[in-house]
Order: structure tokens, then sequence, then C-alpha cells
């Protein structure tokens, strides 16, 4: 009977940790579609592709026709700081940029994107 409820409360604390491991991968999709319209992960859209964002250099994908006040920027990273200034309102971080997006104002959903965006 021991080895039963240890197997048990073995396999809560399992599925428990697991559950508080993935769910915020899964709660951040939704952050993303505040994204998606113009970005992806795999190829350009409107926007250029996002995958591996975090720590690539500024106006750095191939094949994207990016705008001239984005190329000024070029050889700066995509760290968390830069990200978070670009999110919260992008023409405030780089002026005269053709991305049409106001900015993330609640500071939860600025950490989930970015969090979601690392692990991708």
């Amino acid at each position: 009977m021991n080895k039963l409820w240890l197997i048990s409360i073995g396999m809560i604390v399992c599925i428990f940790v697991l559950t508080m491991c993935w769910t915020p991968v899964y709660a951040n999709d939704k952050i993303f579609n505040k994204c998606k319209a113009c970005h992806g992960f795999e190829k350009n859209k409107l926007g250029p592709h996002l995958k591996g964002i975090v720590g690539r250099e500024i106006a750095s994908v191939e094949g994207y026709k990016y705008s001239k006040a984005m190329l000024e920027y070029q050889g700066f990273v995509w760290d968390e700081e830069n990200l978070r200034i670009w999110l919260t309102k992008p023409k405030s971080f780089i002026p005269r940029t053709k991305m049409i997006f106001a900015g993330i104002k609640k500071e939860k959903e600025l950490d989930e994107l970015i969090e979601y965006l690392k692990s991708k």
C-alpha cells in the first residue's frame, strides 16, 4: 500500500512540475496574436520573420526589405532591453520605422512576449 501511495504522489508532483514548465509557452501563444498578422517564425511576411530574434542583429534577416530607418541600426542587437523599448513604442526607439504597431503597454504582456520570443 505504501508503494502505491508513493507512486501516486510522485505522479502528481510530476504532472504539477510539467504543467508549471509548459503552461507559460501555451499562454504566450495568445500574446503573439498581436504580431502574427505581420510576422511569422519561418518566413518573412509583411514584416521579417522573428525566429531567433533575441540576440540577432537588427535589420539582418536575409531577403527582407527594411526601411532606411531600420538599416541605420544595423550592427545593434535585439537584446531584451532593445526589444522591451521597441515593443513598448516602436517609433520612439526607431523613428521613421515603417512598422505600424502602437506598442504593448502592459508590463506583464511585454514580459510574456519577450519570453515567448526567446523560446523561438
